[in-house]
């Protein structure tokens, strides 16, 4: 789909604001409500706006420590990386994981308490994931930027 300047304006509002009202942000782009709502139906229904989500923070719910893993499989048959990634999405912690070019198969980002946390998800998680022969685990020392929207 084509995203025009008004459709553009309506993302980078409610990429700062997905909770607003639509009479507040039909205000704001100087559309009418109708016409706003219209446009926000639009963007949904074609996939461009995928969902709206509460912003939780980590270290609130205490998950002090975040982890890229590096994994790497047995091999990459179509087989292999289907099991992999039905596991995969059954662990809680893994926030993010990528199927990857180059070294590794894939690249994970782990959320967790403390080391001890840590150790249990590797052992428990990690460990247990189907066709896994090598992890490779990094510790984030600080977070710099984690933007959540994309540039509209």
């Amino acid at each position: 789909m084509a995203v025009d300047t008004i459709d553009a304006a309506i993302l980078r509002i409610l990429q700062q604001n997905g909770r607003i009202a639509n009479a507040e942000l039909a205000e704001k782009i100087g559309l009418s409500a109708s016409a706003c709502s219209r446009r926000v139906d639009i963007l949904e229904k074609t996939g461009v706006i995928s969902g709206y989500h509460a912003r939780l923070s980590h270290k609130a719910l205490d998950y002090r420590i975040m982890v890229v893993v590096h994994i790497s499989l047995s091999g990459q048959f179509a087989k292999t990386l289907t099991e992999f990634e039905a596991a995969v999405k059954l662990c809680p912690n893994v926030l993010v994981c990528y199927l990857m070019s180059g070294e590794y198969d894939y690249i994970l980002r782990v959320a967790a308490k403390d080391l001890e946390d840590y150790e249990r998800i590797h052992r428990d998680w990690l460990s247990a994931l189907p066709h896994v022969v090598k992890i490779n685990s990094s510790f984030s020392l600080r977070e710099i930027i984690d933007r959540p929207n994309v540039g509209v």
